[in-house]
This record gives C-alpha cells, structure tokens and sequence, in this order.
C-alpha cells in the first residue's frame, strides 16, 4: 500500500488550544546560580519514576531562567497554593525582581532552588540528572531529594486559560493583597 503524502503539521494555535483543555496544577520551578535565584512558571511538568523518585520539567529556550537551571546543577519545583495567580502571573513574565517580596529560603540540597514557603502547598527539591533540548524547549529530568506537602493548603489549578479551584469554582480574589504574602 502506497501512503500519499503525511498530512500537513498542526498549526501552533489548533495545539495551544488542544493543550489549554488539560487542566494542570500551577508550578514554579526555581534555582540558585550565581548567588541569585531565578524562577519561572511552567506548564509542562510531570512525574517520571517513583523508584527512583524522578520528574521533569519543560522550560522555554528562551526563558531568562534556563541559564540558572543548567548551571545549579537542580531545582526545585514550588506547587502554589490556591489565591497565588498573581504570584504565578509574576513569575510567567520576563520582569525583573520576581523574587521581590516573596518569602523565601534555600532548601538543605546545594543544588536545589529557592522554596516559596508562603505560597505553596507542596515542593520537591531536585538533582538535574539529565537536560536535554527538544525543540523549542529544555527537557530537566530531575531526581527528587527533599520536599514537603502543606496538606491543609489547597492547590492552584489551570485550565482553558483560567484559574480554577478544583471542583470548578473560581478561586477567591486576592485584589487588595500583597503579592506573594498572605
């Protein structure tokens, strides 16, 4: 059997939008290099092995972050808590100062990134074990080494380009607040 020709590629925004119907848990992956922390939010973040406990994370070529993220040799992947799309929206940008007013604290691992210890509900501190680029992105495998679960503590959840709280409502307003404090 003959194959004719492969059907032409998905465009970027029939992908965009498959992918917006993926509801996700918002992360932000941090590091420590050079004496700063840097950080992003990431979409693309998953678990891998629980033996050994592994995960990866994707971040953008282009991301101010990436130079941080292979040169600590780790990072940590911060899950905020519900009320802290400021916080996430922050971190998506490309501005400087994202740390300003957050508090946070390096994990006991060297090689980990900062711990938003205000704004989270769980985190995992991890040794990159192998990064990679795959198209437009970095793939960090990572292995987990510490973390810890604020299990009273909702997540914040992303889907069709909103925040949600599980359970479909729409998370209460932090308008008025200060970013990254409760």
């Amino acid at each position: 059997m003959n194959r004719a020709e492969p059907p032409p590629s998905l465009s970027q925004a029939a992908f965009r939008e498959i992918m917006a119907c993926f509801p996700t848990g918002v992360a932000v992956v941090t590091a420590h290099a050079e004496g700063e922390p840097k950080g992003l939010t990431v979409s693309s973040f998953c678990a891998v092995s629980l033996s050994p406990p592994m995960v990866l994370v994707c971040v953008d070529q282009t991301s101010q972050t990436l130079p941080a993220l292979r040169e600590a040799g780790g990072f940590t992947v911060n899950f905020l808590s519900l009320g802290r799309h400021e916080l996430a929206a922050r971190f998506a940008s490309k501005a400087e100062g994202k740390f300003e007013g957050v508090n946070w604290e390096l994990p006991g691992l060297p090689q980990g990134g900062p711990v938003l210890i205000d704004d989270v509900n769980a985190y995992a501190v991890c040794v990159t074990t192998e990064a990679f680029a795959a198209g437009d992105h970095w793939i960090f495998l990572g292995e987990v080494r510490e973390g810890a679960v604020s299990a009273e503590v909702a997540p914040l959840v992303y889907h069709r380009r909103s925040y949600v709280a599980l359970g479909g409502t729409t998370p209460p307003s932090t308008e008025g607040s200060q970013t990254g404090r409760r």
